[in-house]
């Protein structure tokens, strides 16, 4: 189980290779660090040759997702995943039942029950797949819609 979710779609070019990063250039902020901000453009981040690593330049919620992918003659590849810093903050929140777990048992000295790691388990998974992967899907979507719309693609099947 990865702690984290990750997507990787392929998509073909419904124009040339030019045509398809030209768009994509002329609709992306540079920014070497990925941060969020506003701007009238649809992404925010780099583009080099036929490599892009951009995010949405959605206020508040387009930088958890970072869009990763290289555009070939004829197809293209895009890989989604979460933004480091988000990953850390996310990290800091799965830790928050082990945490607990810790705290009882260092103020209880008499009956700890088993039950704990149990609930701790359950809360664990219960934040990675409740919370952290719907966000993940939902943003993801939203991005991926956003570059589609800009480079006039279609997805693989």
């Amino acid at each position: 189980m990865k702690v984290f979710p990750t997507t990787e779609k392929e998509f073909i070019l419904t124009d040339n290779q030019e045509e398809t990063l030209y768009r994509l250039k002329r609709r992306t902020d540079y920014s070497k660090n990925l941060t969020s901000q506003y701007t009238d453009k649809s992404f925010r981040g780099e583009v080099n040759e036929n490599r892009f690593n951009i995010i949405s330049s959605a206020i508040g919620s387009g930088a958890f997702c970072i869009l990763k992918g290289e555009i070939s003659s004829k197809k293209g590849i895009v890989k989604v995943e979460i933004h480091k810093m988000f990953k850390a903050l996310l990290s800091v929140l799965l830790l928050f039942p082990l945490i607990g777990l810790i705290v009882e048992i260092l103020n209880r000295n008499e009956d700890f029950s088993p039950i704990f790691i149990l609930i701790v388990v359950i809360q664990f998974l219960f934040i990675r797949f409740g919370f952290i992967e719907l966000a993940f899907r939902s943003l993801c979507k939203s991005s991926l819609n956003r570059l589609r719309d800009v480079l006039d693609i279609e997805w693989k099947k």
